[in-house]
């Protein structure tokens, strides 16, 4: 509900700060006075388009600014989905308007996009009157509707979620069958690559191991006379290391059995020219097998340059990279060979899903007709009282689909006359009739579900006697469940207000600007009686005042 308004430099007002509360509340005021000002400031905050030739003083920014409670509205999601603050009490919307017209919207102080602040204001407010039904207009509100009057809750939530469990199936399928329509596309071009590489046939650090045999091929020579040289040093027929070594250890000897101070060292000496030796024989080994192989190093050459040049082209760092790569093409290829068993596998799940999917749409559908039946009974009941004997009402229902509401399109249809064909609300003329049959209609649907607070601009134009006074009393019935607010010229109307605002003008020196008047109860009955009576407030006026009050109060 809303709480608190403000409005400051819009059109006549200077500043208005405008308190509201539970129930119904009713705002009366001469035709001029300001009410239809006040609605055209509160359409900001609902995202309506903005007129700069409403601001005041074109040296200052107009600023309309509305408080509401949201407890129970359940509206976490859509904060979290727009990234804005979320206080689960209170909401403040708020507009700006610069004259150099530029126009700011925001939530919670948040800057917000005009078709956010429209999406949000949508739960919170309808301003209704006898040319706008917004909300009730909407074929997705007339279908919540039903729900409500069924009782579907529970069993929309199991619906919504087999929805998505069958939207995701859809999307698993088509996503696949695009994927295998891709790779079908690519089938040739994957198998003349696949069968490079199966040509090669590539083995794991390859590369490594054949660079390493290629130095040793390329340097064959170089490392022949390499190794007889040490061979050479380490053992030859005249002062050989070996020879020297064998020497030092017998000297070493020789001193030890006269000086301890070398003791040990002939043995060490010894070990040396055991590895000595053993190194000299590797070596000659080592010798005797290398052979110059030209024929072994082109091979060499010709395997590395085949690898390096798969490298190049797949920009690979090594044969293990092109490994992986060999293993992706005949994974895809894989897929493709077994592609139809993936497609029929999915299709599957898409039917099964359908099918759970379906079976719960249907029996929503089958709840929605009752409710419509019940419904509309409903409808005829209230409206017929106020006016409208030859009232017709229908829900117009079309099998559609799956779409995340279910099954059916349904749309509200209506005639007042005898010969008239039943149309869609959002074609039907408005008028005196269409805007009580709304009334009746909110009244129902207030006691199903949670609506956002409504104002109603002047419905009751154009009737008066018993059906003003039923008038009066469905909006005070629609206020025991939702905050309504009405503005009007019907005195019994006015007379079921809970609370009761007075827009009047007041003229200074220079200017005359809109005013608004909390009145108390003695006040209420006053402007009740003003309203019976025209200019000239009497005594009778005021009795038939105090009456209709009564009777109000009594009905409560």
């Amino acid at each position: 509900m809303i709480k608190q308004l403000h409005i400051s430099n819009y059109a006549l007002i200077d500043k208005l700060d405008i308190g509201f509360a539970d129930g119904l509340t009713i705002i009366t005021g001469e035709t001029g006075a300001g009410k239809s000002i006040i609605l055209s400031a509160l359409s900001l905050i609902l995202g309506e388009r903005a007129d700069t030739k409403a601001i005041r003083d074109t040296q200052s920014k107009t600023i309309v600014e509305a408080t509401f409670d949201i407890s129970g509205y359940k509206l976490e999601s859509f904060f979290a989905d727009n990234d804005i603050d979320w206080d689960e009490h209170e909401c403040l919307l708020r507009r700006e308007l610069s004259p150099n017209g530029r126009s700011r919207a925001f939530i919670n102080d948040t800057p917000v996009a005009l078709t956010v602040l429209r999406d949000l204001s949508t739960h919170l407010l309808d301003i209704h009157s006898q040319h706008s039904n917004m909300l009730l207009s909407q074929p997705s509100f007339q279908l919540s509707i039903l729900d409500s009057i069924a009782g579907n809750g529970a069993l929309l939530d199991q619906y919504r979620k087999a929805y998505q469990d069958y939207r995701k199936a859809v999307s698993q399928l088509e996503k696949t069958r695009q994927a295998i329509e891709q790779l079908r596309q690519n089938e040739d071009y994957i198998r003349f690559q696949l069968n490079q590489f199966h040509e090669l046939q590539l083995k794991p650090n390859e590369d490594q191991e054949l660079e390493a045999l290629q130095s040793k091929l390329s340097n064959i020579t170089a490392i022949k006379e390499a190794l007889w040289a040490v061979e050479n040093e380490l053992d030859s027929e005249e002062n050989s290391i070996l020879e020297r070594l064998s020497a030092i250890v017998q000297r070493l000897e020789d001193t030890e059995r006269h000086l301890n101070d070398v003791e040990g060292m002939a043995e060490r000496v010894r070990t040396a020219l055991i590895d000595l030796k053993d190194i000299s024989q590797s070596v000659n080994s080592i010798v005797d097998s290398l052979n110059d192989d030209p024929a072994e190093l082109a091979r060499v050459d010709e395997r590395l340059n085949a690898i390096y040049t798969l490298q190049r082209k797949y920009n690979a760092q090594d044969v293990n990279q092109l490994l992986d790569i060999q293993h992706d093409y005949e994974h895809q290829l894989g897929e493709i060979e077994h592609n139809d068993d993936i497609l029929e596998q999915l299709s599957a799940q898409v039917e099964s899903t359908r099918k759970i999917a379906l079976d719960i749409a249907s029996r929503l559908s089958t709840k929605r007709h009752g409710a419509a039946k019940r419904f509309g009974k409903e409808l005829l009941s209230l409206a017929s009282p106020l006016g409208m004997k030859n009232i017709a009402f229908d829900v117009d229902f079309n099998m559609t689909e799956l779409s995340p509401s279910g099954i059916d399109s349904a749309e509200f249809m209506m005639a007042f006359n005898k010969n008239q064909r039943p149309m869609p609300v959002k074609e039907t003329a408005s008028g005196g009739e269409i805007s009580r049959v709304m009334l009746c209609i909110k009244t129902i649907i207030a006691r199903h579900m949670q609506l956002p607070s409504i104002i109603f601009d002047e419905v009751d134009t154009g009737v008066s006697g018993d059906i003003a006074n039923m008038i009066g009393e469905m909006m005070a019935d629609i206020a025991r469940s939702i905050q309504v607010i009405a503005i009007t010229h019907l005195p019994q109307v006015a007379a079921n207000g809970d609370h009761h605002l007075r827009v009047f003008k007041t003229d200074t020196a220079t200017e005359t600007l809109t005013q608004v008047k909390t009145l108390d109860e003695e006040e209420h009955i006053m402007e009740v009686a003003r309203m019976l009576s025209g200019k000239d407030l009497n005594q009778a006026a005021i009795d038939n005042a105090k009456s209709l009050i009564n009777h109000k109060i009594h009905h409560d």
